[in-house]
């Protein structure tokens, strides 16, 4: 499977992560356990798992294939 990664940093300090394994936030920093819990509960955590099908699966489908084009 694939994995989606979306973190969000702020002075070389990561806050917060969305993490499709996981499939919600989680937060590393003060701000960012806050702001995960309140992200998890609201529209955000939807809108991160529609990138994830609208943006990454189609594309890693095709990265996949041009890999085993090459082999």
């Amino acid at each position: 499977g694939i994995e989606f990664i979306h973190s969000y940093v702020f002075n070389k300090v990561e806050h917060i992560r969305f993490n499709s394994t996981v499939g919600r936030y989680v937060g590393y920093t003060e701000l960012g356990l806050k702001n995960a819990e309140a992200w998890n509960k609201g529209p955000q955590l939807g809108q991160e798992q529609a990138e994830l099908e609208r943006v990454c699966k189609p594309n890693a489908a095709l990265e996949y294939r041009a890999i085993l084009d090459k082999t």
